[in-house]
């Protein structure tokens, strides 16, 4: 895809949204009814455009003429009218739009999350952490997201407060609202669950998720193999009622158990009647334990077909899942997600949005960039933190799309796989205002 395409896809989008901007505002009768220096448009470019410098530096750059270069101030009171929801509906177009483009048989979406600083807020009490045991307090979002990993973009996202975390129901909620017709959700754990399952499954889906080898996990109670490696298929139903019928069915524990009714289950009445009639809800997978290495073993559960995914090729699958925990990172570090230009919740959530929209116009454009071979040990891939900077002077018109493609050709970066490093897992912090870089 051609950067002009993707920069016109994108562009074809906010106008799209501007054009619908009093479903975006907060109050519609007065919110950009008059004639101002800094619109509902140029108010959206901008944030979208920005990278992690202090606000005056950021304005500046957007804006070059002297003459329109607005305060500080008038551009926080601007863009405090607008809701986050408008820079969500951009993303969901634009990547809607991308997602088309040469699609596949089957997308395969990575699931996963992640924690994101941001700064001390005492009135948001879905985020706002008070600290113990001497430690300071602190905020916390939580980003969930569906990443394709055929096309290295983000198909979906949902921030939720870190108080308020609740990773299953943030997977089922992008499920059900998915567009896509066939795809395959590839998940760690934590993510086991027989409603996610159930979800995916009602959605013409596949998953294939790491479960916990424990007496904790999903695959406690099955009658398994006392091998190391099996693959092993399940058809369970699944229902709330305990009778002395269904008690006698609960024996067989390969095909039917009992769900407790603080158990979260969508398909199923949480309460009826003993007169009701036992219902069941049927789920079919596959219990699968394979070794990774040397006396090593993980075990996964899926309802891909069992032929045409065999466990050696359930380990590849699921070995890409690592593409969305460096997604995370480019977003993060790249991208600018660490650095936020308000202390405002809602703000915060407009440039979180306006990030994803980034990196995927970034990783869009990067990807088809065509890399030279040569006779070299490694193979080349673009060095990312330079094309998201020239694709980000490309949104803003700085640069154009022959120059940006010659820049990304020319600054690569070596693939050397099969490396394995020690993550130094260390606590992040908000960058003050007044610390940024110039």
């Amino acid at each position: 895809m051609k950067p002009k395409h993707v920069k016109k896809l994108l562009i074809s989008e906010i106008e799209s949204t501007a054009k619908s901007m009093c479903s975006y505002v907060i109050s519609k009768e007065t919110d950009f009814t008059r004639n101002r220096k800094l619109p509902f448009l140029t108010i959206i470019k901008s944030i979208i455009g920005m990278e992690s410098k202090s606000l005056t530096n950021e304005l500046i750059d957007i804006f070059p003429n002297v003459e329109s270069l607005p305060s500080a101030s008038a551009f926080v009171q601007q863009r405090q009218k607008i809701k986050a929801e408008a820079f969500k509906a951009i993303f969901n177009g634009f990547t809607n739009k991308l997602m088309s483009e040469d699609g596949n048989d089957m997308v395969t979406l990575a699931v996963d999350g992640s924690d994101i600083q941001i700064p001390i807020n005492y009135d948001d009490k879905s985020s706002y952490h008070p600290g113990s045991n001497g430690q300071k307090p602190y905020n916390l979002l939580h980003l969930n997201a569906l990443y394709d990993l055929n096309k290295h973009i983000y198909a979906d996202a949902l921030i939720q407060g870190k108080r308020n975390l609740n990773e299953h129901l943030a997977l089922q909620q992008m499920v059900d609202k998915s567009n896509i017709d066939c795809a395959l959700i590839i998940a760690d754990r934590g993510y086991e669950s027989y409603n996610s399952m159930a979800h995916i499954q009602e959605k013409g889906w596949f998953f294939l998720i790491r479960i916990r080898d424990g007496i904790c996990g999903i695959k406690a109670g099955f009658e398994l193999p006392e091998e190391p490696e099996y693959d092993v298929s399940i058809e369970l139903n699944l229902t709330r009622k305990q009778t002395n019928e269904t008690k006698k069915l609960f024996k067989d524990r390969n095909h039917y158990r009992a769900l407790p009714a603080t158990t979260p289950f969508d398909y199923l009445p949480s309460k009826s009647r003993k007169s009701d009639p036992t219902r069941f809800y049927k789920l079919n997978f596959r219990l699968v334990r394979f070794e990774i290495s040397d006396g090593i073993y993980e075990s996964v559960v899926t309802n891909l077909d069992s032929l045409k995914y065999p466990p050696s090729k359930l380990k590849e699958l699921y070995a890409e899942r690592w593409g969305i925990e460096s997604s995370f990172r480019d977003l993060k570090y790249t991208i600018g997600m660490l650095n936020f230009h308000s202390k405002k919740v809602m703000c915060i959530h407009q440039e979180i949005y306006a990030h994803l929209i980034m990196y995927n116009f970034a990783e869009m454009i990067t990807s088809h960039v065509v890399i030279e071979k040569k006779q070299r040990k490694y193979t080349y891939k673009a060095n990312f933190s330079v094309a998201a900077h020239v694709c980000r002077q490309f949104f803003q018109g700085k640069t154009t799309s022959p120059n940006l493609e010659t820049i990304i050709a020319r600054n690569t970066i070596p693939i050397r796989t099969g490396r394995h490093r020690e993550r130094n897992l260390t606590v992040k912090v908000f960058r003050g205002f007044l610390y940024r870089v110039a």
